[in-house]
Parts: C-alpha cells; sequence; structure tokens
C-alpha cells in the first residue's frame, strides 16, 4: 500500500512538469531524426528496444555486486571491468528509454521523469565506485555499488510500473480483435478515394480506404494506432500509407507493417472482399489475448 501511495503521488505531482520540460528538449537531441527515432524505438525490431537494453548494465551491476560478496581479492579485477561495461551499456539504455518517454503525456511523463532521476543516481553511483576501485578503495566502491543497486532496483519498479501498469510500450490493440468471419462492414460506394475513414465493427474501431474506383481494392486495418492509441482515421494517406495524426507513425495499407516510427508494432490488418457492393472484413487470429471477449464484441 505504501509502495501505491508514493507512485500516487509522483503521478499526481505537477511540479515534475517542469522537469518534464527541460527533459523534453534533452530528448529531442537524444532522439535526432526519423532514422535514429526509429532505432531507439525498435521499429526494426518489431517491439520496444528498450526492455532489452536496460538488462545489460543491470546484468553487470548485478555481477560486480556478487563478486563484492563472494569473489574475494580475485574477483577485484573482474567486478571493476563489470561495473565499467554496465556504465557503458547504461547509454544505449538511456536513449532508448528517452525515445520511449518522448511520446508521453500526464502521469506517465511524470513517473519517467522519477525513473530517469533514478537511474541517473544509480549509474553516478556506480561512476562513483568504478573510480574507487581504480584508486584500490575496494571498501568505498563496494558500498558505492550496493547504493547503485539499490537505486536502480527502485528505477526498475518505476520502469515497471510504467510498462505493466500503465502501459507505456505496449501494443494498445493487443486484447482486441474484429470479427473471424466475413462481416459486412460498409457500402463501398461510400467509401471516399484515398481518404481514411474510421468505422466501427462489433465494437472495434477499424480504419478503411479505398485504393481506386475502378476496382474494389480497399484497405482496412485497426483504428487505434499500436503505438499510443491514436485515431488513423484522422490521420492522412502518405503514398501506400496511413499516417497517424499524433506521432506521425506509417502504416502500409496492405500489411499493416510500420514504414515509419515510432510505432515498432505493425497495425493489425484485416482480409477484404467485396460481394454485392459491400464491403466485407474478416480476420483470422490466433492469439489467445486478442481473442478478449471485452475487445471482440460489442
Amino acid at each position: 500500500m505504501r509502495r501505491l501511495n508514493v507512485i500516487r503521488r509522483i503521478e499526481t505531482t505537477h511540479r515534475l512538469d517542469g522537469w518534464s520540460s527541460g527533459l523534453s528538449r534533452f530528448a529531442d537531441r537524444v532522439i535526432g531524426g526519423p532514422r535514429r527515432r526509429d532505432t531507439l524505438t525498435g521499429r526494426w525490431l518489431g517491439h520496444p528496444v528498450h526492455p532489452m537494453t536496460v538488462t545489460v548494465p543491470i546484468g553487470c551491476w548485478l555481477g560486480a555486486t556478487v563478486l563484492d560478496v563472494v569473489g574475494g581479492e580475485a574477483g577485484r579485477p573482474l567486478a571493476r571491468r563489470l561495473t565499467a561495461l554496465g556504465l557503458a551499456a547504461a547509454v544505449p539504455a538511456a536513449a532508448s528509454g528517452t525515445a520511449d518517454w518522448a511520446d508521453t503525456q500526464g502521469a506517465e511523463r511524470r513517473v519517467g521523469v522519477v525513473h530517469a532521476v533514478a537511474n541517473i543516481a544509480a549509474s553516478a553511483a556506480f561512476g562513483g565506485s568504478w573510480l574507487a576501485r581504480r584508486a584500490r578503495r575496494h571498501a568505498l566502491g563496494r558500498v558505492l555499488s550496493g547504493m547503485g543497486l539499490v537505486t536502480v532496483g527502485a528505477a526498475g519498479y518505476l520502469g515497471g510500473h510504467l510498462a505493466y501498469v500503465r502501459g507505456v510500450g505496449v501494443n494498445t490493440t493487443a486484447f482486441q480483435s474484429g470479427p473471424d468471419d466475413w462481416t459486412p462492414l460498409a457500402d463501398l460506394r461510400d467509401l471516399p478515394v484515398d481518404e481514411p475513414v474510421s468505422i466501427r465493427s462489433g465494437g472495434i474501431g477499424l480504419v478503411a480506404v479505398r485504393r481506386s474506383e475502378r476496382d474494389d481494392a480497399v484497405a482496412v486495418l485497426e483504428d487505434r494506432c499500436s503505438h499510443r492509441g491514436g485515431p488513423l482515421g484522422e490521420g492522412w494517406i502518405d503514398g501506400d500509407c496511413v499516417v497517424c495524426p499524433w506521432h506521425g507513425s506509417s502504416f502500409e495499407l496492405g500489411s499493416g507493417r510500420v514504414r515509419q516510427g515510432p510505432a515498432s508494432v505493425a497495425q493489425p490488418a484485416y482480409d477484404t472482399r467485396v460481394v454485392d457492393g459491400r464491403l466485407e472484413v474478416r480476420r483470422t487470429e490466433h492469439g489467445a489475448l486478442r481473442r478478449n471477449p471485452v475487445g471482440a464484441r460489442a
């Protein structure tokens, strides 16, 4: 209960918004252009990069601390090297986390600020530990490592809250799916060419894009952007892609594949056909969570 109260206080402390503004300017410099942003957010990987990158510094620092306890004098050189490796690995971990944080707002943004500050403090402690170890002040190095490990644990708790409670970095379409049998969606003549149109089907929001007046080519994706839930039906068409109006993620109309981030997860795409002038859709879904009845039915 005490932990929940601490989280709630962080989420509602508006004074952190001032820190967010400063960190946001720094984040813009870290993220840079679209190519670097895509690399940091994980478009190439198919899901966010940050959860993978954080394992390296944490593993190194934990290993150094274990060596401090059981390695004796023989373990000191390796503990020092692991501490240094963790510091180096913390750089890409921080960069990928900054890219994920940049598109958050409100409570998530405030928790992210405290998460970042805690990680900076942990890195500073391990940096001090490495310097102490180099100076053969091994006792001080062990103390600073212990402090850093506790701090990075607290930061990890906040990161877990962001991911598993607040859903930052989670595919926003993960718990919903449309019809798995052919289902009428709209009259073809009601769909303008190359304009995204939002349509509800069985409680699920879909976006339909008619590609040509001369044939029955229509692409249908889920309307809710997999990145932060933006409405693709309010976006625009760019070549063979639909662009989310919130953060500029671009998805291929036919496959739903991410063409440009910050989204890293493909947009669910539906099979389509036209019968007697009516557009019908279906989606074969194998994931158990996506067959959630709340998401799949009105």
